[in-house]
Parts: C-alpha cells; structure tokens; sequence
C-alpha cells in the first residue's frame, strides 16, 4: 500500500515536525497511526495514511455514520435528532452571512445529500460533490439530487458560486492547499466560504488525548485548531469574518470515545462529558469540539 509521507508543513512550509500523539484506528482497521506537529506554526497531521486512490477500504463499514441513514443504536438516533437541528441552523447561517435567500450554492462532501436537499427546498440552486459511489446513489434516490463525483471541482466556472461549503471534509482532503485555491477561485467576490472541521484543541480532545474519536485517524489526515484554519485562510486570501461552536459534537464525540475505550455505560459517560465541554464552550468558544470557520475573500 501506498502511503502519502509528508516531511513538509502544508501551511508554513516547515520542516521541523515532531511527534504529537498515536492514535489507532478504532472504527476500521486496528491500526496505528502517528500524528505530527509542526514546530513552526503548531499545525496537526496523520502521517503516513494511504494516499487518497487506496484509502477506501477505511471507510467501507455499514455503519460509517456520514454515508449512513440508518437509525439502528441509540448513538444513531441522536445523531439523527441533532442532524435535523442541524440542518435549519447552518441553513439560517448561510442566509444570514452571505445576505441572500436564494443564490447559488457548492457543497463539498454531501454525503447523503440532507443538507443539499435542505438548500434546494429553499431555492438555492445548489450543485454538489460527494466521491462516495452509494452516497451519490442514496442522494439521486431519496431527494432525486444529481451528486457530482470529486472530479468535477475541476469543471465549474470561475466566480459562480456564492456560498461554498464544507461540513467536516476538509480534514479528509489530501491535496489540502490545491483545494483552498480553487475555492477562491470558484467563490464570488462577495461570495461566502464555510468551513466546519473538530477541533483538536478542545476540552474533549485535552481530556481523552489519543482516544478523542474525533482525531479518526487515517480518514482525517488534517487536524485544525482555530489558530491554524485562520492561517490557511489569510495564506489563500480569505479573512475569517466569523467562528462559531458546534456544541453538539462533543456528546456524540464523547459517546464515541468511550464506546471504543470499552466503557460501561458509555452513552451516560459520554452524554457527561459532553455536558462538560458545552459549560466550557461557554467561557470560551474556541474550545468547542467542532469549529464552523466563515471566511470571506480579502
């Protein structure tokens, strides 16, 4: 297997890395996995992971909750509940910072397509991209949406879009700095990027270090702390206009973390820690499990 060796710091260019942390791959393989820190600039990354055309396998389990629909197990059916809070928030997010009701929108990373579907009925024209095979079909089948395969970023006018969004994908995305420039190519000028990735810096990261669930090591080859997503936006010419916290992903986290640690009553402890990390997202946002970044261009 091929795996992608990085010895350059994607964001500062860097060469002074250093050991942060092991995380096994609790979800999939049972592997080990090294994650490095720059030196420099603090940024977080998995070394060594398959390179992005042998990763597949680490995703393929029926129960893979971003390319699921299924409501089997309690941590399922809150995820669920909370899916669907969630999608009439960052809709309302979307009219608020770009200040339109209807426009024309990319999302990266649809999975199943609720949340394209979800701007669709609002009269967004919404084009999306989704490299998952099945995700694509259940997407065309249940909300008739016509998903694009990775490749076809590449094909999309220049300026076109006036909001683009990436919900927990950019820490999936091997060819990281690529990916930045075309989005600031294929953003409008008064256009809106919005950015939501975990946050290695927060509360339920600090407390279960190489056991937050949130690291999943191989599939996140990146892990952003606000610091760092604020310097790879101002490194592309965008400006962070806003950050806001996504307090629910602690308590799913936090169930996560203690079910592959093989605790008793997992769903309680994790349900407590999550309450924890939402009292201290309230003193301080920036330590929420997952960050939503809103970047404008400069």
């Amino acid at each position: 297997m091929n795996r992608l060796k990085i010895d350059t710091c994607p964001l500062c260019g860097g060469k002074q890395l250093e050991h942060a942390i092991t995380c096994t791959d609790n979800y999939a393989s049972g592997e080990k996995f090294e994650v490095m820190r720059c030196t420099r600039c603090g940024f977080l990354f998995t070394q060594e992971v398959p390179v992005e055309a042998e990763i597949g396998r680490y995703y393929e389990t029926p129960d893979y909750i971003s390319h699921s629909d299924t409501n089997k197990g309690l941590m399922n059916r809150v995820y669920h509940q909370v899916r669907k809070y969630m999608l009439s928030r960052k809709a309302k997010l979307i009219k608020r910072t770009s200040g339109l009701s209807k426009g024309s929108l990319l999302d990266i990373g649809t999975g199943t397509g609720y949340f394209s579907n979800a701007m669709k009925e609002r009269g967004w024209r919404v084009r999306a991209i989704e490299k998952n095979v099945k995700a694509r079909a259940f997407a065309k089948e249940h909300f008739d949406l016509d998903v694009d395969a990775e490749d076809a970023l590449a094909g999309y006018a220049d300026h076109s879009f006036d909001a683009i969004t990436l919900w927990h994908v950019m820490e999936h995305l091997e060819h990281l700095n690529e990916t930045w420039e075309r989005l600031a190519a294929l953003l409008k000028d008064r256009g809106v990027l919005i950015v939501a990735v975990p946050n290695p810096s927060s509360y339920d990261a600090v407390k279960y270090k190489e056991w937050w669930a949130a690291y999943d090591v191989p599939r996140h080859l990146w892990h952003f702390t606000p610091s760092v997503m604020q310097q790879f936006g101002v490194k592309h010419g965008f400006k962070l206009a806003e950050q806001h916290p996504m307090p629910f992903d602690a308590f799913y986290v936090s169930m996560l973390t203690e079910k592959y640690k093989g605790s008793r009553f997992s769903f309680l402890k994790g349900m407590w820690t999550g309450l924890l990390a939402w009292f201290s997202t309230l003193a301080r946002k920036g330590r929420s499990s997952s960050m939503i970044y809103v970047f404008r261009k400069k």
